[in-house]
């Protein structure tokens, strides 16, 4: 099944003791089915990487961070993962370029004594999360036995509470003893390691022959999984099994490439190196609740429309009016108290209960500062008892929004249509 990840020591500054479970268990294949994504719950692009840099120049460092190691990073992994541009690149073509080499540098040490195989893993924490939403690759992949490339995710709050609780989505995974197999698997508390909640696809043709996209669409009730457009599996919280459904706050995106390890097995006579792993691009697409690319407008003072700045999906991203343009920086959705947009949501600043304290757009977390009802066409935080209020009365292009005391006025007045 699966690998076990159990900890990503170096970027969270914490350790996460796990048991590695061994993989007993075959896959059952699933039948694709014809049915195409779910493209009412998309939205626009919040994230992207094409990969269009010079040749031999290193990760966009704005974008990924390089870990290091050769731990076994919980599954007796064989390979020490660098930041050397010989192990990931551009390659001047369109594509990063993840390579495994066979080789033994001096001043790499390996849990099992000097290291024998270099790789890469690339991920985006503290760069870029995202809750729901379409996340996306499209690969070539290596090949050959022990060779185990992967395209995952996990919870942002890994460094508070650990894993499996912190949740892994497993966008990609192939061993090479499985050539024309792609699993997709979600890791969770009570369905981890061994036992996580999978499904898989297999073609007539080797996954390396060609590159390949692989997709999930995350919606809060649901992971659904595509190899070229093409639902394979699909996993909800019945799934679990009445165990706890992880799948509710952002999560950061992993790249890597190992070499041997509890599942694939260790390379052998057969095994040809170096091996590489080419991604043509990654893209991040909003979830929302309506349609056609988006969500839906919501309209404040004088018909203008909440608007994140500039389309801007960072932290702190200032919320304000602006004439209504039908762009994805007015697509806005609800999940429970939650608004969102861009694949983040509503949030006062700080959460502040103080009056003039700005609305922002953040990483959904789930705290009060995120929580809103609507009421009498009002949008209140029942954490501070304030209303959503356009600054000064103002229905000027870029009028900030901000927490105010709820007086009914019509700059806290909002057309809610969901």
């Amino acid at each position: 099944m699966p690998r076990l990840r159990p900890r990503l020591a170096r970027i969270l500054k914490v350790s996460t003791a796990v048991t590695v479970v061994a993989a007993a268990t075959a896959f059952i294949v699933a039948s694709p089915s014809t049915t195409p994504p779910a493209e009412a719950a998309i939205g626009g692009l919040t994230w992207s990487d094409e990969f269009n840099a010079a040749a031999g120049t290193p990760p966009n460092s704005a974008k990924w961070l390089r870990e290091t190691g050769g731990g076994g990073w919980g599954n007796n992994e064989l390979e020490y993962y660098t930041t050397s541009t010989s192990n990931a690149a551009h390659d001047g073509q369109g594509n990063m370029v993840i390579t495994a080499r066979r080789e033994n540098p001096a001043g790499y040490g390996c849990w099992y004594g000097s290291c024998q195989y270099t790789s890469a893993r690339l991920n985006t924490s503290g760069r870029f999360t995202q809750a729901y939403g379409r996340f996306e690759a499209r690969i070539k992949l290596p090949r050959g036995q022990g060779i185990w490339p992967a395209f995952w995710m996990l919870g942002d709050n890994i460094g508070s509470v650990g894993w499996p609780a912190s949740g892994e989505i497993d966008i990609m995974e192939n061993v090479g003893f499985e050539p024309n197999t792609v699993h997709g698997t979600l890791h969770g508390p009570g369905y981890s390691g061994c036992c996580g909640l999978s499904g898989s696809r297999t073609i007539g043709s080797p996954l390396a022959d060609a590159f390949h996209t692989y997709t999930v669409d995350w919606a809060p009730d649901s992971v659904t999984w595509y190899l070229d457009g093409v639902q394979y599996s699909r996993k909800t919280p019945a799934d679990a099994g009445g165990n706890q459904w992880v799948f509710n706050h952002p999560f950061f995106m992993i790249l890597n490439l190992a070499v041997g390890g509890n599942w694939p097995g260790s390379p052998n006579a057969s095994t040809v190196f170096p091996q590489q792993m080419l991604i043509d691009y990654v893209r991040v697409y909003a979830w929302t609740t309506g349609g056609g690319g988006g969500g839906l407008p919501i309209v404040g003072y004088g018909n203008k429309c909440m608007d994140v700045a500039a389309a801007n999906s960072a932290n702190g991203t200032q919320i304000q009016l602006w004439t209504c343009n039908g762009t994805n920086a007015q697509q806005w959705s609800r999940s429970g108290s939650t608004y969102r947009a861009l694949g983040k949501c509503l949030d006062v600043s700080g959460a502040g209960t103080a009056n003039g304290t700005r609305v922002q757009l953040w990483d959904c977390n789930g705290t009060g500062a995120q929580n809103w009802t609507y009421t009498n066409n009002q949008l209140i935080n029942p954490n501070s008892g304030k209303c959503l209020d356009a600054t000064g009365v103002s229905s000027a292009d870029g009028t900030p929004l901000q927490i105010w005391d709820c007086g009914g006025g019509a700059n806290q007045r909002w057309n809610v249509p969901f």
